[in-house]
């Protein structure tokens, strides 16, 4: 699904994010990648989300290499994803229901389409419960929840999560990941970034240790 070829990533003060990397990601993987602040995380995820440009080398999704995409093909791409971020970036004005249905009006998709998928997707996230409540009125973890929601309504291939428990405690944190696996299980592909070892343990799937902008370890061992 995913290909980095001799992926290079360097910044105009020397700085190196990401240094040579080569990885392959297949269709409904689940897989965590680690490291310290600094280790090249998050410059992996926006080099597939396209948010970012190579310095050296190739990212491919499937047989196309995102790089090139035209304006409208890139948008066409990143329909077929989704994104968690830490600090949730929900729409503080809009409800449970209005933040997700936003995501769906986007794509142009009928009220008829969203009356249906919206309370079939909160209760995917157990917040069936909380469908007129605004962010302010949701605890930590029920609006990274409400995130992730939002994140797969339109039922992308691939999920991007960058530290999605960041800011949560352990229960809120083994919530959003078993969420997560559950998500995975329906065949959606999984891409995870955390520096929390006991996140890893919790998956049990691949895991890709970063140091410096290079690939250390490829695990399937979950450890």
């Amino acid at each position: 699904m995913i290909y980095f070829n001799n992926v290079s990533k360097l910044y105009k003060d020397d700085s190196v994010a990401l240094d040579d990397v080569t990885l392959t990601i297949d269709t409904g993987e689940f897989v965590s990648i680690v490291g310290h602040s600094g280790a090249g995380k998050t410059t992996l995820a926006k080099m597939i989300l396209v948010d970012d440009n190579p310095t050296l080398g190739t990212v491919f999704f499937e047989s196309t290499d995102i790089h090139t995409l035209n304006n409208k093909d890139l948008t066409q791409l990143r329909r077929r994803m989704g994104v968690v971020f830490q600090d949730f970036r929900l729409l503080s004005n809009k409800t449970s229901y209005e933040n997700i249905a936003f995501a769906m009006e986007a794509l142009g998709k009928t009220d008829e389409e969203i009356e249906s998928d919206v309370p079939h997707v909160l209760e995917l996230v157990n917040l069936s419960d909380k469908v007129f409540h605004f962010p302010h009125q949701l605890s930590g973890g029920e609006q990274q929840r409400l995130a992730i929601a939002r994140a797969i309504i339109n039922q992308p291939e691939l999920i991007i999560a960058d530290e999605p428990t960041g800011n949560l405690d352990p229960t809120n944190t083994f919530e959003i990941i078993q969420i997560l696996k559950k998500i995975n299980d329906l065949g959606t592909t999984i891409i995870l970034t955390t520096h929390n070892p006991k996140v890893i343990e919790s998956v049990n799937k691949r895991v890709i240790t970063m140091e410096k902008g290079k690939i250390i370890r490829d695990s399937k061992g979950g450890k």
